[in-house]
C-alpha cells in the first residue's frame, strides 16, 4: 500500500477523532452535577458537619484518596471567608475552597480555586432539607471551562470521575454524622 494512502487514512481518522471529541467537549464546557443523600441526624449536626471546615477531613473524598494530604483552615471557621487549603499527592494537588454564603440550616455556598493538577474554579452549593427519613443534603457542583479543557475532560472521562468523587464525599458525610 502506498505511504500517501496510509497517511491520508491516518489523517482522516485523526481529524474525525478530534472533530468528534470537540463536539462531545462542547457539552462539557458547563458541567452541573447534583448529588443527594439522606442522613439520619439533626439538621444542626448535618449542617455543622459541612459548615465547619475543620470537619471536612472527616468526610473529604480527596483525603480518603490521599491520606497524606496536608490541609489548613484559615479565617473564622464556619463563616463567610473561611478557607480550607490543601496540598496533596506530593505537591501535585493544590488549592482551596472558601465559604461564600451561609443561610442558617438551609444553604452553604462554597467556591474552589484549584491550581494543580489543573486550573479550575468550581462551585459547590449545599442545600439542607428536613425529610421524614432524616436530613436531605443536596450537593450541586458547577464547573465552567473552555473548549480545550472540556476536550481533555472528555478524553479522560473526567465528568464520570467527578460524579464518583462527589457521591463518595456525600457517602462519607453520611457516615461521619451517623457514626458520631
Amino acid at each position: 500500500m502506498d505511504m500517501k494512502i496510509i497517511f491520508l487514512i491516518v489523517g482522516i481518522a485523526v481529524v474525525a477523532f478530534i472533530g468528534f471529541g470537540l463536539y462531545k467537549a462542547n457539552g462539557l464546557k458547563s458541567i452541573q452535577i447534583v448529588t443527594k443523600v439522606v442522613i439520619n441526624g439533626s439538621k444542626e449536626e448535618v449542617f455543622d458537619m459541612v459548615r465547619y471546615l475543620n470537619n471536612f477531613p472527616k468526610w473529604s473524598p480527596f483525603l480518603a484518596q490521599d491520606p497524606d494530604q496536608k490541609y489548613e483552615v484559615k479565617g473564622a471557621d464556619g463563616t463567610v471567608g473561611a478557607q480550607y487549603h490543601w496540598n496533596g499527592n506530593n505537591g501535585k494537588d493544590l488549592g482551596y475552597q472558601e465559604i461564600v454564603e451561609v443561610n442558617e440550616y438551609s444553604f452553604i455556598g462554597m467556591k474552589c480555586d484549584i491550581q494543580k493538577p489543573f486550573v479550575a474554579k468550581p462551585v459547590f452549593n449545599y442545600y439542607f432539607t428536613q425529610k421524614s427519613s432524616g436530613i436531605e443534603v443536596k450537593q450541586e457542583f458547577k464547573l465552567e471551562s473552555g473548549l480545550v479543557d472540556a476536550f481533555f475532560m472528555w478524553l479522560f472521562g473526567a465528568k464520570a470521575e467527578m460524579e464518583k468523587t462527589n457521591k463518595q464525599g456525600l457517602d462519607l458525610l453520611k457516615a461521619a454524622v451517623e457514626n458520631t
